[in-house]
């Protein structure tokens, strides 16, 4: 079957040349990274960011990615960021594609001058890939 000339939702807008199409996706990669990356950056032990969940301290308390410290996006301010030296990757994370709450923790810390990249899916995401979650004891 020819795929020239064929018509449809998909091919009605050509895709972009090859340049404008590595340029594009090497962008969006300076913004977002996926939970496969950052699990296996954790495990090296020596992950070169701060892993933040930005959703409810009970949130998570019930589950969160190993290593993520909670700082909800809304409480994400200067003088919470006072002991990591201004250079520090963030990497933010909410509880998946429904959710905009890294995104708005993303907005926080770059308005704050700090690097900072989303983790596609969350919660979600890491579960999908098959990762587990900690809790915190409720002792």
């Amino acid at each position: 079957m020819s795929t020239i000339n064929v018509i449809n939702a998909v091919t009605a807008i050509p895709a972009a040349d090859s340049a404008t199409a590595r340029a594009h996706f090497h962008a969006s990669l300076q913004f977002e990274t996926d939970c496969s990356d950052v699990a296996s950056a954790l495990a090296s032990g020596t992950p070169g960011f701060v892993l933040l969940d930005v959703r409810s301290s009970t949130l998570f308390a019930r589950g969160h990615v190993p290593g993520a410290i909670n700082l909800p996006h809304g409480k994400i301010v200067a003088s919470k960021l006072v002991d990591y030296p201004r250079d520090t990757l963030f990497v933010t994370y909410c509880a998946g594609p429904h959710c905009n709450g890294a995104a708005r923790g993303a907005i926080r810390l770059s308005e704050l001058g700090r690097p900072v990249k989303v983790m596609m899916g969350g919660v979600t995401g890491w579960l999908d890939e098959g990762f587990k979650l900690d809790a915190v004891n409720a002792e």
